[in-house]
């Protein structure tokens, strides 16, 4: 039984659920099952090398290179949009602001982080930073997942995510949020036919997105409205989930970069290095 650990929003259930439901399955019989936690935890168990297969924030890659291949599938990226950083109105935000981020190893804490080096973070659930901003017990926050889409009146967006990278890259790079790792102790040719089972039930799902969709909200494993679930697989979970392109690998490149040069990284490293050879299978039957 292989394990793929995923987070509860609405993007990873989507991308995942082809699987729950049977629509797509194994072409070597391999079974799976899954657990949904919280991002940062997701991270902080693949350092541990806890599950199979979990998806990860790309911020988080190199601390799990060692043990962990980069899958190809199941990603998500900010392009023009991502995570926001918001506080009240009426609050004006100094360089030393307390602020909650969803997790050391997100991607948006540490663009955060070299975009803010002054600011005193702490780490929360995801889900508890918007009320940490309203009860006043940070000055910001930084949003993510499908609170972006709907959060309090009385919060406004002092900057967003997407802004900042764009600044850190000069180019209009989409921004390398969520991405999946399989461990390495994995045989070769079960790897390559998890990364196909879950690639095939990306594509599924992104072209029966209304079926999907449906079943998921009637089953109430969704936090958000069917018109807030429209928009945000729009944005998070779509075609360019399917299998990476040059764009995002270039990306995820310029991430590994900022890191390396803020001395957050060990290494400068390139993300092609780290997929799974699939190669391997051409080879093996030619």
């Amino acid at each position: 039984m292989i394990c793929v650990a995923h987070s509860p929003d609405a993007d990873d259930l989507f991308m995942y659920y082809a699987i729950v439901f049977g629509w797509v399955g194994s072409s070597l019989g391999q079974r799976f099952e899954n657990v949904a936690l919280d991002i940062q935890t997701l991270n902080a168990a693949a350092i541990k090398g806890t599950y199979d297969v979990s998806a990860i924030s790309f911020g988080a890659y190199p601390f799990i290179r060692e043990n962990f291949a980069l899958l190809r599938t199941g990603v998500s990226f900010g392009q023009g949009y991502g995570p926001k950083l918001i506080k009240k109105k009426t609050t004006h935000l100094k360089k030393n602001f307390k602020v909650a981020l969803s997790g050391q190893h997100t991607t948006n804490a540490i663009i955060f982080r070299l975009a803010y080096p002054q600011a005193k973070i702490v780490y929360k659930n995801f889900l508890e930073i918007e009320s940490a901003v309203i009860n006043g017990e940070v000055d910001a926050g930084v949003l993510i997942h499908e609170s972006i889409l709907n959060f309090d009146s009385s919060l406004v967006v002092e900057r967003e995510i997407w802004d900042i990278w764009h600044e850190f890259c000069g180019a209009e790079l989409p921004l390398p949020l969520g991405g999946m790792a399989l461990r390495r102790s994995i045989s070769l040719n079960q790897a390559i036919d998890i990364e196909s089972t879950l690639t095939k039930a990306v594509e599924v799902a992104v072209k029966n997105k209304k079926i999907l969709s449906k079943m998921l909200l009637e089953r109430g494993v969704i936090r958000v409205n069917e018109k807030e679930l429209d928009t945000y697989l729009n944005l998070y979970a779509n075609n360019d989930s399917i299998s990476l392109n040059d764009m995002q690998k270039q990306g995820i490149d310029k991430l590994f970069e900022l890191g390396f040069q803020a001395e957050i990284y060990d290494i400068l490293m390139r993300c092609e290095d780290y997929f799974i050879p699939t190669e391997y299978q051409d080879l093996r039957f030619s």
